[in-house]
């Protein structure tokens, strides 16, 4: 192996190394990136629970209401 060769090595395995880098952060943030969805959706589910309680009660009140004006 000459010294051109060794030249050309080290480089390929810096490439390499660089590469792998790289693709570990892809990674990284691609599951932070899940993670946040998973966040946002447990967060939206919370919000859609008291939003449909609210109409529920809403949908409440307007019943007693009407009830009264019966009597």
């Amino acid at each position: 192996m000459g010294k051109r060769d060794r030249k050309r090595e080290g480089g390929r395995r810096e490439k390499e190394t660089e590469r792998e880098k790289e693709g570990e952060e892809k990674k990284r943030q691609k599951e932070r990136r899940r993670e946040k969805r998973k966040r946002d959706r447990k967060r939206e589910g919370g919000r859609r629970e008291k939003e449909t309680e609210r109409e529920k009660e809403g949908e409440e009140k307007k019943r007693q209401k009407e009830r009264r004006r019966e009597k």
